[in-house]
């Protein structure tokens, strides 16, 4: 549970810089998404991709995997060391990656879509690229394939998830100042109020 809410404030402070005044964003948890004359933000390009994404990462995985083990014995050394640690972290991050994208997505959280994209950006697709052009992995024709169509994914990924965010945060700190601006208006409604009760007491006993 701390570690949970160690990562949701690392993505909250990182997504604050990428995407300026998400941190001052209502608690996703707390907004009524589907009252009458809200908008909803999740986007529906990126969720396909991620329902995709999940179906295929399995396949690719077992994949790569069986690839690895039919060429492991003609690579040398440093290519058996770096590629078992690339998988090792691709599939464990994987897992993360797509449930924090559901999550971000389908419940317009910004902070869990910002740990999804910086994920995605930063290790997955830079790694599946590794994986794809380095030609001294000795790269064998399936293993190729799988990772163009996970580039394929990670890419519309990227694109959707960033203006995703974007549309996110910009749509909810204009709710966030109207939401402000609301409750100074009540507070001005209630003075008022209070002024013209007690200028009515004030002339019953005059």
């Amino acid at each position: 549970m701390a570690a949970q809410k160690v990562a949701k404030n690392v993505f909250s402070s990182v997504s604050d810089t990428v995407f300026p005044g998400s941190s001052r964003l209502i608690d996703g948890s707390k907004i009524e998404y589907f009252e009458k004359g809200n908008e909803l933000l999740t986007d529906l390009v990126l969720q396909m991709a991620l329902y995709f994404n999940f179906h295929f990462s399995p396949l690719w995985f077992i994949s790569c995997l069986a690839i690895l083990s039919l060429k492991y014995d003609s690579l040398g050394p440093y290519y058996k060391f770096v590629l078992i640690v690339v998988y090792v972290v691709m599939g464990t991050i994987e897992l993360l990656r797509l449930y924090l994208g559901y999550a971000g997505n389908l419940q317009e959280k910004v902070p869990e879509l910002a740990g999804f994209w910086l994920v995605s950006f930063i290790l997955q697709l830079p790694l599946t690229c590794f994986l794809l052009f380095n030609e001294n992995a000795k790269i064998l024709p399936l293993e190729r394939a799988v990772h163009i169509i996970m580039l394929l994914f990670l890419s519309v990924e990227v694109f959707q998830g960033y203006r995703t965010i974007k549309r996110m945060t910009d749509a909810q700190v204009e709710k966030f100042k109207l939401s402000q601006f609301d409750d100074q208006a009540i507070e001005m409604e209630e003075i008022t109020d209070r002024n013209v009760l007690s200028n009515v007491h004030v002339k019953k006993y005059n």
